[in-house]
């Protein structure tokens, strides 16, 4: 069965910074139709950034989305016509002041398929050197290091619920063989 959803219609509902919100009329592949909210957010990069004692850089920051401080890997969102590896790079480097020497791709994500239009791209980043940071001006957080094997416990045991954190973490777990 050819499960693809034919566009009706489409009513915009809001337009935003970061993401644009439409509701759209779909036919499905029974010939009813349906609706769709969705939500089309700017594309984003994370990074797993790991230093010579295999101790992860992450950062803790107020999410006020969820009301509460996440723990996190570096992450952001693509400038428009960036290349994912520059941003990941610029996010890394920004939120932690980390220059890596090696950098690899840990593939991409989607965070919400079912109704946000967002691709995460994840990578890896060893061999740090530390340099200053560049916060944005509205960016608040703190950098802490957390054990690798920690932090695939806590990704594990659900303490950690930052998909993308929990993404990079066990795929490098894997990956790696860590």
């Amino acid at each position: 069965m050819d499960l693809t959803e034919k566009l009706l219609r489409r009513e915009d509902k809001y337009k935003g910074i970061l993401m644009d919100v439409h509701v759209d009329t779909v036919e499905l592949p029974n010939g009813g139709t349906s609706l769709r909210e969705v939500a089309d957010h700017t594309d984003g990069v994370a990074v797993l950034p790991l230093d010579e004692r295999n101790n992860v850089l992450v950062v803790s920051q107020y999410r006020y989305v969820f009301g509460r401080t996440t723990l996190e890997i570096p992450a952001g969102k693509l400038d428009e016509g960036e290349e994912p590896a520059a941003g990941a790079l610029r996010e890394l480097k920004e939120e932690t002041g980390a220059v890596p020497d090696v950098f690899l791709p840990l593939g991409r994500l989607l965070p919400s398929p079912g109704c946000f239009g967002e691709t995460l791209h994840l990578f890896l980043a060893r061999g740090l050197r530390m340099e200053a940071q560049h916060l944005d001006p509205d960016e608040f957080l703190n950098v802490e290091r957390v054990p690798f094997d920690e932090m695939v416990h806590r990704c594990v045991s659900s303490e950690i619920e930052d998909a993308k954190t929990v993404a990079a973490v066990l795929r490098a777990k894997v990956l790696l063989n860590l």
